[in-house]
């Protein structure tokens, strides 16, 4: 063997140790996020009962309104009735009357029973210049009207003022008991002129 192979004490001391592992450093543990703050609990206020009572009257005004309109709506196309009254009537006996005109009955039937001495007849309360009621004047014994002037006798007869003729006569006649019916669906003129209906039967009651 030669010198060169025969190994040397300072070659044995030279065999590097084996190194230990490099320890591994800490692992980093992440940053924990910024706490929320705690919720704040908010307590509601009761609604005062002021506040409850105004909701309770706005919400029945618009109720009331709403059912409003919609009955007007169905009654637009409901049926339109208009209730008068009857045409005929009855007014009593002849005896119930003195002589002279008498206006019981103006303000229900537009009439006036006028009585003479030998006959009843009942006028229809109408102006025949524009329509108008004319008053009776007791004081005057006359009919006058006041929208115009027209001034009617005792028969309602014209003779002052713009009407065109005397005022219209209903009909009447007495039923079985005796009583006078009136009929203002039938009337009886005298237009100026023409011929005179006063005198037909049906315009007066013979006494």
């Amino acid at each position: 063997m030669g010198v060169d192979s025969v190994p040397t004490n300072e070659t044995s001391l030279a065999v590097a140790e084996p190194t230990a592992p490099a320890t591994p450093a800490a692992a980093k543990t992440p940053a924990k996020p910024a706490g929320k703050p705690p919720a704040v609990v908010v307590e509601s206020t009761p609604d005062p009962p002021v506040n409850k009572m105004r909701r309770r009257i706005v919400w029945a005004s618009i109720a009331g309104f709403l059912t409003t309109c919609f009955l007007m709506f169905v009654r637009f196309f409901l049926p339109r009735s208009i209730t008068e009254p009857s045409s005929t009537f009855k007014i009593g006996f002849p005896g119930d009357y003195a002589l002279g005109v008498d206006t019981k009955w103006q303000q229900q039937y537009r009439i006036w029973v006028d009585k003479t001495s030998d006959r009843l007849f009942v006028v229809y309360a109408r102006c025949t210049h524009l329509g108008c009621t004319p008053d009776w004047r007791a004081s005057e014994n006359k009919f006058k009207c006041p929208c115009h002037g027209s001034g009617y006798d005792s028969e309602a007869i014209n003779f002052e003022g713009p009407a065109p003729r005397p005022m219209d006569r209903a009909e009447v006649r007495l039923d079985a008991e005796g009583q006078i019916v009136v009929n203002t669906a039938k009337l009886y003129k005298w237009p100026k002129g023409e011929k005179n209906e006063f005198n037909d039967d049906g315009a007066y009651i013979q006494l």
